[in-house]
């Protein structure tokens, strides 16, 4: 019986098995959940997830092992299984700044390694994932976006602009949270109550993002859409620009980048 095994069952690991047992594309008994202890996996055993405190041990029966830990977990956790690993086996890193080839250096050279890279969105089935590699097959690689496919869109890129892609998708939720939450706190110093101005704000965040992925279309032509001469929007939105409202968001993604490229390392 084909098997999964996902090391490091965090908000990650733990909604990356719910989608993928959802799909159908393995049972839940067949998914194997791993932390350092048992008493940390109840839940994902209450749900039918089979669990283990033996990284090894999970490992050996598995086809596909997703590896969703911190980078400073990496070295320890890779050493730990490398021994158990088998050639035909897809290893999925779900780590940040750790490259195939920093991976093969440690699990060793026949190891196939497909790297991906979520959001915490994946909790909902909205993540935006990118996934790369550097040697696996096209083949191979289809296996690994069938799975994230479960939990939302995936997007296959070079491998060199994932560190990028770390900072515009994984770092980015947090960013246009943030953006909500100001919008939110504007609200209520124009009058309204903090709990109706987050709930406007929300939605109208939300019915921003799906006007761009339903009608296809630039967030420039939409604001033209709502901007009219000497009109209350185009007076905001410039004033927001005067203060740096596009270049703060610019440099926060690239410094997140920056960091996101030196975490396998420190």
């Amino acid at each position: 019986m084909a098997r999964i095994t996902i090391i490091g069952s965090g908000n990650i690991g733990f909604s990356l098995a719910k989608g993928i047992a959802q799909a159908g594309i393995y049972s839940a008994a067949d998914i194997t959940l791993t932390r350092r202890s048992l008493q940390s996996l109840e839940r994902e055993s209450a749900a039918g997830f089979s669990v283990s405190a033996d990284n090894v041990t999970a490992v050996l029966g598995a086809e596909i092992v997703v590896l969703a830990i911190l980078p400073q977990q990496a070295k320890l956790v890779m050493q730990e299984i490398r021994s158990a690993l088998r050639p035909e086996q897809i290893v999925v890193s779900v780590i940040s700044g750790v490259s195939c080839v920093d991976m093969r250096a440690v699990l060793g050279e026949q190891t196939t390694i497909v790297r991906a890279m979520p959001n915490t969105a994946i909790a909902i089935g909205q993540s935006m994932t990118c996934v790369t590699t550097d040697r696996a097959t096209q083949d191979e690689v289809a296996i690994v976006e069938k799975l994230f496919n479960t939990v939302g869109s995936v997007v296959v890129i070079q491998e060199e602009l994932m560190t990028a892609a770390t900072a515009l998708c994984a770092c980015g939720i947090a960013f246009f949270l943030r953006s909500i939450r100001a919008a939110s706190q504007g609200g209520v110093e124009i009058g309204f109550h903090a709990h109706d101005a987050l709930k406007m704000a929300v939605q109208t965040a939300k019915g921003a993002a799906d006007l761009l992925l339903q009608m296809q279309s630039h967030p420039e032509s939409e604001i033209d859409k709502v901007t009219s001469p000497k009109g209350c929007t185009i007076a905001g939105l410039n004033e927001m620009e005067h203060h740096g409202f596009s270049s703060a968001f610019i440099k926060g993604i690239k410094l997140s980048a920056q960091k996101a490229g030196g975490l396998y390392d420190e």
